[in-house]
């Protein structure tokens, strides 16, 4: 696993706080050992099989977290482009591994068809997610 450092630019207080008020007192690390250092491979694994047990979820890995992370991410509207730089995938088509839909995603895909064709000339149509379409 190699280190990797992202910065999350939000514009939410709650965001910066939440990091101000968990972080260890002695180092930078929001996530980290008793002692501020970084977690060992075996440690993060470890609690992440503790809580797959407790949850009974089967074949539970660290790998689940950055998948439920992206996918979450993605079910939400976030842009590919947005999920690659914060996962810090060098290729977009890493990213879209984890692009999965929501039910409600697909579900808003097909009311579409639903709808109107067209419209007039020019007019703006808006999409599943509220985006203008064409």
């Amino acid at each position: 696993m190699r280190p990797r450092e992202t910065i999350a630019r939000s514009s939410s207080s709650s965001l910066a706080s939440g990091i101000r008020a968990h972080r260890h007192l002695r180092s930078a690390l929001v996530v980290c050992d008793e002692d501020g250092k970084a977690l060992k491979r075996r440690k993060v694994l470890w609690w992440v099989r503790r809580a797959a047990r407790r949850e009974q979820v089967k074949n539970a890995g660290v790998h689940v977290l950055r998948h439920t992370f992206c996918s979450h991410l993605a079910m939400r509207g976030a842009p590919a482009r947005a999920i690659q730089e914060l996962a810090g995938h060098a290729n977009i088509t890493t990213t879209q591994r984890y692009m999965h839909l929501s039910p409600a995603a697909i579900e808003g895909a097909i009311r579409l068809l639903d709808g109107p064709v067209g419209g007039e000339m020019g007019e703006a149509r808006k999409g599943a997610t509220g985006k203008l379409l064409g």
